[in-house]
């Protein structure tokens, strides 16, 4: 059995304000006279808001678990979306489940499909787009975590 305020806060997969910025945090559960620590099971995606249609459901990040360490994200982009240009402070690591997702950088440009990854490290300019009719869905991983005051977008964003 659960108790208390990790009970109700592990069903909605929060975090006390407290543990901001902590990329991990045991929980307790008790079972008798018995403590055990057990990873938090995330159930369902913080839907983030995005411009131009795109879907973003963090499982893991600053915004869903409060955690500062890795973000983790599914995206599902829409048919000819691009997104601004960034230059994050992060590493981020794209793997495309469905569709295909054109990576811009200062250099070029090339198209990464279903399989596939792309790693955009720390401080390179990379931008992302759908060129296909049918969308892409992707999973994002961002180490530190992905948060707005660190993803640097292009000022005419």
């Amino acid at each position: 059995m659960v108790i208390g305020w990790r009970a109700e806060n592990l069903r909605k997969n929060r975090l006390p304000e407290s543990f901001a910025g902590v990329a991990s945090v045991p929980v307790a559960v008790f079972n008798g006279a018995e403590e055990v620590d057990m990873p938090r099971h995330i159930t369902e995606p913080v839907v983030i808001p995005a411009a131009g249609g795109k879907l973003i459901e963090e499982f893991a990040g600053a915004a869903s678990t409060g955690g500062a360490g890795v973000s983790v994200a599914r995206m599902k982009a829409p048919p000819g979306w691009t997104e601004p240009g960034q230059r994050p402070e992060f590493q981020e690591t794209t793997l495309v489940l469905e569709g295909r997702l054109r990576v811009e950088f200062e250099g070029g440009c090339f198209e990464v499909t279903a399989g596939q990854a792309v790693v955009a490290e720390p401080g390179q300019w990379v931008r992302y787009g759908c060129p296909d009719d049918e969308g892409a869905e992707y999973i994002a991983v961002c180490v530190p975590a992905f948060s707005p005051a660190t993803v640097h977008r292009d000022p005419d964003a």
